[in-house]
């Protein structure tokens, strides 16, 4: 049933999650929600030389949520700040093969918990 509703790489994402997991001694930890389903995502990511050198997620949300949560972790894992800003909820739905409207709101929860990461490593 859910091959019927979900690309592979969601299903590949959601069955095998990249990166997920708490993070000792993060050097940063956010949290985003949605209000409207309730879902919530957590971000914890360790600096070095100003890149991201280790990145975990943890998410209580839909399979979408989570397999958008750890495709962001893949692409953000060595990336600096400045380049973070790149990846966009559209970019992780097409990477994910096209997310439909009604799931589309996974990849903005990533995105949305991206941000506060960003900002907050921005004023630390």
């Amino acid at each position: 049933m859910l091959a019927e509703m979900f690309s592979a790489a969601v299903l590949d994402h959601f069955e095998h999650p990249r990166n997920a997991g708490a993070l000792p001694n993060a050097t940063v930890q956010v949290e985003a929600t949605n209000p409207v389903c309730g879902d919530v995502l957590q971000l914890a990511a360790r600096m070095g030389d100003g890149r991201i050198a280790e990145i975990r997620f943890l998410c209580r949300g839909c399979t979408t949520s989570i397999a958008c949560a750890s495709l962001l972790t893949e692409k953000l894992e060595g990336t600096s700040l400045g380049d973070s800003q790149s990846i966009s909820a559209e970019l992780l739905s097409t990477e994910l093969g096209g997310l439909p409207s009604a799931t589309f709101h996974g990849a903005q929860l990533a995105i949305d918990a991206l941000h506060l990461l960003v900002e907050r490593l921005k004023h630390r």
